[in-house]
């Protein structure tokens, strides 16, 4: 074995890190590879016999290149560090945060970072490089390495509690047309703010009105408290679908693949505070409804316990 194979199979052996950590820099799996790819022809031009630490050497030169690329997307002044107040505990809940939001989800958040808080958290928070080690890649201290860090972890945190709030509340709704499909009373008022009002338009009153005679429900423009509310909505969501409407979580009901009616629910601490009852055509017809094919059982028997 030459040295120019023995090279290109110590670069192998760490392809696939350094493919990993380039592509939660930059997000594309195409321009990982070329990042890699780049570090791989700076290697073969560099003189490799002098690299004590060739993993260190090539994280910070794939860190460099993925720097660049993410300096050329956004504008310079992203690049400025503010003053904030630095949280070291990091504990099971932040790990937990964090772990929560890895994958897709979580380039979207790390897109809404500046280059170097995204390479200082990636680096740090998922691929336990020191701050030490980071702060040279992108030329900071290591007082602001850690700061940058600090400022990336809580937009993460932040976004993923948020997208953990939409998805608590989509099972709530999910668990409210289960216990309804299932007549089940105490569900219902188990899911329902004590002081819970349901409204319905005027579409919804003279249609529920004119259809009393075929077990249609008994609506009113606005009736209150939780028990006339699950009263008049037990065994009523037979044939209503999970959705989002305006992209909350809420419930549909169509025929012939038109949506006849929109269930817009208000949740606030974990209860169903309001439900809108929206039958007008015109109003449907501006909002944004998108069918969730698939409801979580499991999660909706769980919310109910």
């Amino acid at each position: 074995m030459n040295k120019q194979d023995g090279l290109a199979e110590h670069f192998n052996s760490h392809r696939q890190h350094l493919q990993s950590l380039a592509y939660r820099m930059l997000g594309s799996s195409n321009e990982a590879e070329d990042a890699v790819q780049e570090a791989w022809l700076r290697l073969n031009r560099s003189d490799a016999e002098q690299i004590n630490n060739l993993q260190g050497w090539l994280i910070t030169v794939v860190s460099r290149i993925c720097l660049d690329q993410l300096r050329a997307r956004k504008p310079a002044a992203d690049d400025v560090v503010l003053d904030l107040h630095i949280d070291n505990q990091q504990g099971p809940e932040t790990e937990l945060l964090i772990a929560y939001s890895l994958g897709p989800a979580l380039l979207l958040i790390l897109d809404t970072l500046s280059p170097p808080e995204r390479i200082a958290f990636v680096l740090h928070d998922l691929f336990d490089l020191s701050f030490a080690d980071i702060a040279p890649i992108i030329e900071r201290s290591e007082a602001a390495t850690r700061q940058l860090a600090s400022r990336a972890r809580r937009q993460v945190q932040g976004a993923s509690s948020s997208r953990q709030d939409d998805t608590h509340q989509q099972h709530l709704v999910a668990a409210f047309l289960q216990a309804s499909r299932q007549g089940d009373f105490q569900a219902l008022l188990s899911l329902l703010h004590p002081d819970a009002i349901l409204r319905a338009d005027a579409t919804a009153l003279k249609i529920t009105k004119a259809n009393q005679a075929k077990g249609a429900p008994q609506f009113e423009a606005e009736m209150s408290g939780a028990t006339k509310v699950a009263n008049t909505l037990k065994g009523r969501a037979l044939g209503a679908m999970l959705s989002l409407v305006d992209g909350m979580p809420g419930a549909t009901w169509g025929a012939n693949g038109t949506t006849m009616v929109a269930f817009c629910f208000g949740i606030t601490d974990g209860k169903i505070t309001h439900i809108d009852v929206i039958m007008d055509r015109a109003r449907l017809e501006s909002m944004d409804i998108r069918p969730i094919e698939q409801e979580s059982a499991e999660a909706a028997q769980g919310i109910q316990a």
